[in-house]
């Protein structure tokens, strides 16, 4: 171990030690929500080495890694299937698929100025089968050294009995409004005032967790736990961001569902950590123009991490643009004010109501880069709604009456707002306001 490594891994067991709570990594790396791009919601297993040179290339040319936008990803199935290496006992990159290996690839991506991820699970196989990291932590993670890698997706797939969990945690029934969040049918519940972090699914984490922090590498770890065995209560200082959810797909309902279970989640949220509601789906899928705007919106104020998940070869500008927001790509990337924006009101419903069909609906957040506050008013209905922030009722406005105000989706300066703003808005569309000072 070269002497900066160790000191860089000393200081992360410190940071641990000290009761910080948060995996503080060199350079940065980690304290604020990742950018980037993914394979999966696009490709899934029909990936390769043509693939992700586009997606790379198409970053820079589209002006994405210009607003930030710096990890190319590549999702499950890069590796041959059958096995690791026989001698070395590596995980073994495809070669029909990377014909010069995943660390070519890397070094091609970092020409372009980009970061490069990668994926594994912490199970004996990947989530389609390939092969995974468990019991391989220390092989695995001195592979992705060697091979340029910047960013470690952790899946939780396949793990064998001798690894679950005593109890089974509660996560939320995203699908039904009935159990207010609550897991009725959770048969093996554990015992009040169990503590999570003994648990073997925070242990299968840990070991990985440990395993990059001994290469000489800093690597962005995002664990993909799927919200399981009370992982907010851990995550923050086992990884740089954890999955709170099952999967993501293209659709309204459940992007509606992520976002009503993520909104409960925004304490946890602050520099080093992220609860992750999962990869974005803008450009895929059926989405409307207004859903593309309130799924990427949602997830830039909860400053979860904005990780692209379609063809960028083929996005349209609509699309491009959301992904483009400098307001919230601002707002999301603070670098001096960790907090997202929480909801204020449920709007709807009465707050702090769990509804997977219509979450909370006024948001707002300070930031430093936008000199101001973001607000956003979602109208979760299934007809053209109107909705309206009142000043007095937004945290960090209800000392004033009148704000300069400008539209985060347009740019246009509404000049000086007294007392309140309303606004008409299609189905499943937000309004997104930039609060800037008194008037």
């Amino acid at each position: 171990m070269t002497k900066s490594l160790a000191l860089a891994t000393a200081a992360a067991v410190l940071a641990l030690a000290q009761g910080s709570n948060a995996l503080v990594r060199p350079g940065n790396v980690g304290k604020l929500p990742a950018l980037g791009w993914n394979s999966w919601n696009a490709f899934g297993c029909n990936i390769d080495a043509t693939k992700i040179m586009t997606a790379a290339n198409e970053v820079v040319k589209l002006g994405l890694k210009d607003l930030g936008y710096a990890y190319i990803n590549i999702d499950d199935c890069w590796s041959v299937k059958s096995g690791r290496d026989a001698s070395t006992h590596r995980i073994v990159p495809d070669p029909a698929k990377f014909p010069n290996g995943i660390s070519g690839l890397a070094a091609q991506i970092h020409n372009l100025g980009l970061k490069v991820g990668i994926y594994s699970s912490a199970g004996l196989t990947t989530c389609a089968g390939y092969p995974a990291s468990l019991g391989y932590e220390a092989i695995d993670a001195q592979a992705f050294a060697e091979w340029g890698i910047d960013y470690l997706k952790y899946d939780n797939c396949d793990h064998p009995a001798s690894w679950t969990d005593a109890y089974t945690y509660c996560v939320p029934d995203y699908s039904s409004k009935a159990t207010n969040g609550t897991c009725p049918n959770n048969k093996n519940p554990a015992p009040a005032g169990y503590d999570w972090r003994t648990s073997l699914t925070a242990e299968r984490y840990r070991r990985m967790r440990d395993a990059l922090v001994s290469v000489d590498r800093t690597i962005l770890y995002s664990m993909c736990d799927w919200g399981q065995a009370d992982v907010n209560a851990w995550g923050n200082e086992t990884g740089n961001s954890w999955r709170m959810s099952d999967d993501i797909n293209p659709s309204w309902s459940r992007i509606s569902q992520i976002a009503n279970m993520n909104s409960f989640l925004m304490n946890y949220v602050n520099f080093w950590g992220h609860p992750d509601p999962d990869m974005l789906e803008v450009g895929n899928g059926n989405l409307t123009p207004a859903e593309n705007r309130a799924h990427f919106a949602l997830w830039a104020a909860m400053k979860s991490p904005l990780i692209i998940g379609t063809a960028l070869d083929s996005i349209s500008q609509a699309n491009l643009a959301i992904l483009s927001n400098k307001f919230l790509l601002k707002f999301n990337q603070d670098p001096v004010i960790g907090r997202p924006a929480h909801p204020y009101k449920w709007g709807y419903n009465p707050n702090w109501t769990f509804d997977p069909v219509h979450p909370a609906e006024y948001w707002s957040g300070p930031s430093s880069t936008l000199g101001g506050t973001l607000v956003l008013m979602l109208n979760s209905e299934d007809t053209t709604q109107t909705r309206t922030a009142v000043w007095k009722e937004v945290p960090e406005l209800k000392q004033g009456t009148g704000f300069h105000v400008t539209d985060a989706w347009t740019g246009k300066d509404l000049g000086c707002v007294r007392n309140q703003y309303s606004v008409q808005l299609e189905s499943h569309d937000v309004a997104a306001l930039v609060v800037g000072g008194a008037c």
